[in-house]
């Protein structure tokens, strides 16, 4: 088998999962598009003048009402932390510690107010940010984009500002610098990442928040405080240190409005909550949630307080405070001005007057809008444009009707206080309805993209079945099934391009690799179809079954049914999002009915029984054989793994009743002392546990003879890692108040420990490749000595594949025949560790991979990786012995059921790794393991939480032994 063929073929096939994926999300992921317009002063959008009304010098649109404002985020700030309930005798860590908001809103009702702040998903800082400044709504394809910001082309908040002469002023999260590049007059940027760090950017800012407010050269002050977001993330909202961080919090702000002047506004405001673990990313009622407080020195509400704190989107704070500080709302605002805001010191006339108007210079740019939007794009239902059209028109016709009644005195008070009342019904009813539709058009789908991303999925599935049942009968298959499928893949590509030179549309790459990769896959069928004859194309490389009887028949197809039907119902499965919901518990349930199936159908061909003689046949009874105790034992134990693999499972927002497992959170979050040194002493338990096993499986086979530097390490080098693991669960699980003057030394051991584990893991991982062999010979009469022949790489041909082990063996004799020769009596040679030659190099570095996913993970998760090194090792053992039951003497064939059995075990762990396929439950902590500060560049945090994320996948493709290896285990 030659290499370079194999390997074209290999990249072909990825290309066309890469095309059938980048297709499907294409259709999954969409994005809107974003207008270049801006508002300015100058645009048409203000009503008729009424009575009493003025726009006085430097306002824009409405009269100006503020000159400065003062924005505060306290990012993941949820509506319980802010909300205040005296009559909670014991409340909990994140209850009751923000009482300056609650003390401001009793003493002066009509200067303050709190507000639940509705966040529109994802809740990822990113896609808030862009909320809260354009007024308009991300999509869920900008989540990818949220530690890579990119700036912000559409009109927002803060080019309005800079473009009408206002100072805007910026301290905190780092993410506003790439959303808002040279937009502000004064800044002060710190690193956010890190969700291991609570104090550097809150601290950073309480050094400047002062001296700047006091200093007056600004007009908008934005302070983004990350401490309770990092707090959540690392120990979640029950936890004492959140108590600590939130108190610090009602400390500043009670401090803050002291320093401010009775022109400014000021606003606290969360961008999200946060779930009971301090996760965000979902649409789940407590992400969703989150919180805003509004004050001013000088009136700002006509009436008091709600009973129950109002309601509103956080697309609304752009058009309100855009009004109130007199510049124009940005061009692709959807969200509804908060009018209680204008209603002034007048009577209930002129504050529904005014409300009115800034009402109607709402609803016109929100029109101006929708209509230019419309033009350039047809995602918007057009009935439903018609319709906020004529409900658009009909509203500003009666406000201009009414205005003019109002300029004549027509109207008594009770008729005018009723039809404003209605008017400003209206105008809501629009605004509303406008925001609804641009939602629901945003949120949809491109369903031929999801489909033909699906198909071209599974034709490469089935193209890959296909070759691995044809590679095997012919060494030149690869050779020939590149040709026709690359040229058929040019032709498509080429037709596909001329068609759009002709039209003259745009040229869409990804659309045209799909083309290509649609059009190689037929090419490769149709030559498949042409060049084998019916009878190979049926049973692949297997002898025709025409001559058997029906039941071997039914054997041979149900061998592969069986597998292959349990593959198809999880893929087809996918499309129910109640499957999808339920995963973590189907996955399981396939993969221990597949091991019974397994079982039962040894049962069925008569593989579990000894041969029955003349009188066992009389009496009508069977004596199993003795190793059929042996594998339902394994199936126990591996039944055992898999009702205990439940225990590790995080939640999802659909199940409001789940509570994740107590096992996902660090030690760190832990308040009982005793508890706390009881699991870290477990946990280093199970490390020690592991690599004792480890090395005693080795020494058992004869692979730790050896003086070679792998065996060294392996003896040596594994204590050495699990010691630095240890030690960075101990500095990693203490809390910040117990360190005291050691706080800098154990700052210092939290990265060097890691790094520590980093590299002697690489060292290991590097002396892995350079000289796998741990094989140890030794003769009768010399001293013992190892391998003196060189390790020679992969064999080169399917023989040499086939009889590996023979010839090495081989080549130790030649080595040592000088030697034996010397000597007049007769000698042999000894050979250690030579059975599991494969075994040996994948143990090692699979319990090298381990260490370092483990060190990814919270302490306890380790329980976890536990059982999927004991699950996998069963079903190994599961796998050689079914294969000896059965008689199966070919060592380098792998059955279907195997395959699968595998697919199935690492997707049952990546839910048991307190994993699942949501955004909230992404561990974005595991890109700081072994990094104090930020990084400055994205690569090495993504490579660190993916590798968190996908480790038992990670595992269990490098833990796929081929047969022989695996029979070594069960030697």
């Amino acid at each position: 088998m030659q290499r370079w063929p194999v390997v074209l073929f290999l990249a072909w096939v990825c290309f066309l999962f890469f095309a059938g994926i980048g297709l499907f999300m294409s259709g999954f992921l969409l994005t809107r598009i974003e207008l270049a317009s801006s508002s300015s002063c100058s645009d048409p959008l203000v009503p008729p003048p009424w009575e009493g009304q003025s726009l006085p010098p430097g306002s824009c649109w409405a009269p100006q009402r503020f000159s400065k404002a003062v924005l505060v985020i306290i990012d993941a700030l949820r509506f319980e932390f802010a909300r205040f309930d005296p009559g909670k005798a014991s409340p909990l860590p994140y209850e009751n510690k923000l009482g300056v908001l609650h003390h401001l809103a009793t003493s002066q009702p009509r200067h303050a107010r709190l507000y639940r702040f509705r966040a529109d998903p994802p809740t990822a800082t990113m896609q808030r940010i862009k909320g809260l400044t354009t007024g308009s709504l991300p999509t869920f394809i900008d989540v990818g984009s949220n530690f890579a910001s990119y700036a912000i082309q559409e009109d927002n908040l803060l080019a309005q500002l800079v473009q009408n002469g206002r100072r805007v002023v910026f301290m905190g999260d780092d993410t506003w610098e790439g959303l808002f590049p040279k937009k502000f007059f004064r800044s002060y940027f710190f690193p956010s990442f890190n969700v291991k760090d609570l104090h550097t950017v809150d601290d950073g800012i309480l050094q400047h928040l002062y001296p700047t407010v006091d200093s007056g050269e600004w007009d908008m002050l934005i302070a983004h405080f990350l401490g309770v977001d990092h707090c959540g993330h690392k120990h979640g909202p029950d936890h004492p240190e959140m108590a600590k961080k939130l108190t610090q919090m009602n400390e500043m702000l009670r401090s803050l409005v002291d320093h401010l002047g009775n022109d400014t506004l000021l606003l606290v405001a969360g961008d999200h909550g946060m779930t009971e673990t301090g996760d965000h990313g979902g649409d789940s009622e407590k992400e969703v949630n989150a919180a805003l407080f509004v004050y001013s020195r000088t009136p700002l509400f006509g009436s008091g307080p709600p009973e129950e704190p109002e309601t509103i989107p956080q697309v609304n704070l752009v058009p309100t405070v855009a009004l109130l500080l007199g510049v124009p709302i940005p061009y692709s605002n959807i969200g509804e001005v908060m009018a209680e805001l204008f209603s002034g010191d007048g009577d209930t006339v002129s504050a529904a007057l005014q409300q009115l108007s800034v009402y109607h210079i709402n609803a016109k740019q929100v029109d101006r809008f929708l209509h230019s939007y419309s033009l350039v794009a047809q995602d918007l239902p057009a009935e439903q444009l018609q319709h906020l059209q004529e409900l658009f028109s009909s509203t500003v016709e009666e406000h201009t009707q009414l205005l003019a009644e109002v300029q004549g005195t027509t109207l008594v008070p009770p008729e005018l206080e009723s039809r404003l009342g209605s008017l400003i019904g209206r105008f809501q009813l629009y605004l509303r309805e406008a925001r609804a539709v641009c939602t629901q058009s945003w949120a949809r789908f491109h369903p031929l993209r999801m489909v033909g991303g699906c198909i071209l999925v599974a034709a490469s599935c089935l193209l890959c079945y296909i070759a691995s049942e044809l590679a095997t009968s012919s060494n030149s298959f690869y050779r020939s099934c590149l040709l026709y499928p690359l040229l058929w893949g040019l032709m498509g590509a080429a037709l596909l391009g001329l068609a759009h030179i002709f039209t003259q549309e745009g040229l869409d790459l990804l659309l045209v690799s799909s083309w290509a990769a649609a059009a190689s896959q037929i090419g490769f069928f149709w030559h498949w179809w042409v060049q084998h004859p019916k009878r190979a194309r049926l049973v692949g490389s297997q002898p025709p079954l025409a001559s058997s009887g029906l039941r071997q028949r039914l054997r041979a197809w149900l061998g592969l049914a069986f597998p292959m039907g349990i593959l198809f119902f999880r893929c087809g499965a996918m499309f129910s999002d109640s499957f999808v919901v339920a995963e973590a518990r189907v996955a399981p349930f396939l993969l221990a009915s597949l091991v019974m199936l397994l079982v039962g159908k040894l049962h069925w061909d008569g593989h579990l029984t000894v041969p029955e003689s003349p009188k066992q046949q009389l009496l009508g009874f069977s004596s199993y054989r003795k190793d059929i105790w042996y594998l339902l034992c394994l199936v126990a134990v591996l039944l055992v793994c898999v009702r205990l693999s439940g225990f590790f499972h995080q939640c999802r927002e659909e199940i409001p009743q789940c509570r994740p497992s107590l096992f996902l959170s660090p030690l760190a979050s832990l308040r009982n002392t005793r508890a706390k040194n009881l699991f870290y002493l477990l946990c280093v338990a199970l490390l020690a546990g592991l690599v004792y096993a480890v090395r005693s499986w080795l020494r058992h086979y004869g692979n730790l003879n050896s003086s070679d530097p792998l065996v060294l390490f392996v003896r040596w080098g594994f204590p050495l890692v699990v010691l630095c693991i240890a030690c960075y669960w101990a500095v990693a699980s203490s809390t910040d108040d117990s360190l005291g003057k050691l706080q800098e030394l154990v700052q210092v051991a939290v990265v060097a420990f890691p790094w520590a584990v980093y590299g002697l893991a690489s060292v290991g991982l590097l002396l892995l490749l350079c000289n796998p062999m741990t094989v140890f010979a030794k003769d009768t009469r010399e001293s013992a000595g190892s391998i003196v022949t060189p390790y020679l790489g992969v064999p080169s041909s399917e023989v040499d594949f086939l009889h590996v082990i023979p010839q090495i063996y081989k080549r130790m004799q030649e080595s040592q025949k000088s030697r034996l020769e010397r000597g007049s009596c007769r000698a042999t040679v000894a050979a250690y560790g030579l059975g599991s030659v494969y075994s040996a190099a994948l143990v090692i570095a699979l319990t090298l991979l381990g260490f370092l996913l483990m060190l990814l993970h919270s302490e306890r998760l380790s329980f976890a990786f536990l059982l999927l090194f004991l699950e996998a090792f069963v079903l190994l053992h599961i796998h050689t012995c079914a294969r000896g039951l059965a008689g199966d003497a070919e060592p380098f064939s792998v059955p279907w059921y195997a395959v699968i059995s595998w697919l199935l075990a690492a997707s049952q762990f990546f839910y048991s790794t307190g994993h699942q396929p949501i955004f909230p439950a992404i561990h974005w902590n595991a890109a700081f393991v072994g990094f104090h500060l930020d990084h400055s560049t994205n690569l090495l945090p993504a490579v660190l939480v993916g590798a968190n994320t996908f480790a038992s996948h990670i595992l269990f493709a490098g833990s796929w032994l081929p047969p022989a290896p695996a029979l070594a285990l069960c030697v």
